[in-house]
């Protein structure tokens, strides 16, 4: 079995714990309009490898990764369209070195689909991207059920998640949509952390290396105040979701 692999990354360290190898996997069902990886998109495209070619490019720098605390994250693209090799993948990083496992997800997967590697996995970083239904479809061009679905098997299986939710302005920043995403995160019981990360062009380039037009050419970057009220509203949507909770209890 092979996968088929966008790049890779030896000495990341901001997709989980510690120092990490970061895998970036071809192919991804989604289309975001802010995306800084829109040539990971195409399924057929990448380099195919093996588990063990992954292996040997991993093993150079397996000291910086065990002495940091780190691992192995693997990410996108969408991973999990690729979840059978990636299960072999962090089945073997464990029974070899013990290596931590990350999955960087969308969630845009079946959990049944999933399940072999989620049961490999440590730690998974979730990109709930828009609570709001029709505007995740206009965001992404897919609809945010699937997601949701998959939020709540890793809440049940009690999987850690960290949160990660792109702010971009007039996009994903309504004070309404803020709430809901808060009270989708109270819903969920296994969240150990939320990354608001502020919306970057970094990826404009490969959007014009690639002939395509880039969906949100006059979007700014969001102010250090616009990321502190979002916080606070996504704080807001949890605590109503615990209170509403609790009271339901009582």
């Amino acid at each position: 079995m092979k996968g088929r692999i966008h790049s890779f990354d030896t000495f990341g360290t901001v997709d989980g714990p510690g120092i990490r190898f970061v895998l970036f996997m071809q192919g991804c069902a989604l289309q975001c309009k802010y995306c800084h990886n829109p040539d990971s998109w195409e399924m057929n495209a990448g380099r195919q490898m093996d588990v063990e070619d992954i292996m040997k490019e991993i093993e150079p720098y397996l000291v910086y990764y065990q002495r940091s605390g780190g691992g192995i994250t693997v990410t996108g693209g969408e991973p999990t369209l690729q979840a059978p090799f990636l299960a072999r993948l962090f089945a073997e990083c464990k029974k070899r070195w013990g290596l931590h496992t990350v999955l960087d997800t969308n969630g845009f997967c079946e959990p049944s689909h999933a399940q072999e590697l989620l049961a490999v996995t440590d730690l998974v970083l979730l990109d709930l991207k828009q609570a709001n239904p029709e505007k995740h479809l206009a965001l992404t061009a897919q609809p945010n059920d699937r997601i949701k679905r998959f939020a709540e098997t890793l809440s049940e299986q009690r999987i850690p998640m960290w949160i990660r939710h792109v702010l971009v302005p007039g996009w994903t920043d309504d004070y309404n949509d803020l709430m809901e995403l808060g009270v989708l995160i109270g819903s969920l019981s296994s969240v150990e952390k939320i990354e608001l990360l502020p919306y970057h062009r970094m990826g404009v380039y490969k959007w014009k290396q690639m002939q395509k037009e880039y969906p949100l050419e006059q979007c700014p970057t969001p102010t250090d105040q616009e990321v502190i009220r979002a916080r606070s509203l996504i704080d807001m949507g949890i605590s109503r979701q615990r209170k509403d909770r609790t009271t339901t209890k009582s």
